[in-house]
């Protein structure tokens, strides 16, 4: 059940935890046939691994009653992480500091990585350590402006504007980052 915390089946699959079984085969067998490994143009072994792994879980009853408890839990505690964050007095600082760190994640994969210039929001809340509920502001800001866009396995990826956007306010983002130890002003 520890993996099955730190994994949501639900956006991996990208359905709705309400959603029907029919749904879940549905969406499962599209995503399938799109990252299965024998697909030449779009085959992914481990996105295919991580669908599969979802699919069996959700689409056994049993198994998905027992996930929904822990997911519950996972998006309560994750929603009173974001109500004690919105009190802060510099949250506007905060935001941008975040968008920019947000972009800088995302820069750094595709210039690395530019085959696999995509980062999941699983990966973005580990590498930036916010929860999913604080970073969709955040990524539907970045989308929205057209600095960062969705691949056609939902990751998350750095746009030519954003890029722009980037160089254009790197310093001011590297005078705002904290130090460890170290509190926003």
């Amino acid at each position: 059940m520890a993996k099955d915390r730190t994994q949501d089946y639900y956006e991996i699959l990208q359905i709705s935890p309400m959603a029907e079984p029919d749904t879940v085969h549905k969406v499962y067998r599209l995503l399938a046939q799109r990252c299965h490994p024998d697909n030449k143009d779009t085959g992914d072994e481990a996105q295919f691994r991580q669908l599969s792994e979802a699919y069996h879980v959700l689409s056994d009853p049993e198994r998905r009653a027992k996930y929904d408890i822990g997911h519950a839990e996972l998006r309560q505690s994750r929603w009173r992480l974001v109500s004690n964050g919105t009190h802060a007095a510099n949250d506007f600082e905060v935001e941008q500091t975040i968008r920019l760190t947000l972009l800088e994640v995302l820069y750094t994969r595709r210039r690395t990585e530019p085959g696999a210039a995509g980062i999941s929001m699983w990966e973005l809340e580990t590498l930036i350590g916010r929860a999913r509920e604080q970073l969709e502001f955040t990524v539907w800001y970045l989308a929205a402006k057209k600095y960062i866009t969705r691949s056609d396995s939902a990751e998350l990826v750095i746009t030519a504007e954003g890029v722009e956007f980037l160089e254009a306010n790197y310093a001011m983002n590297v005078q705002r980052r904290l130090t460890p130890g170290q509190k926003a002003s």
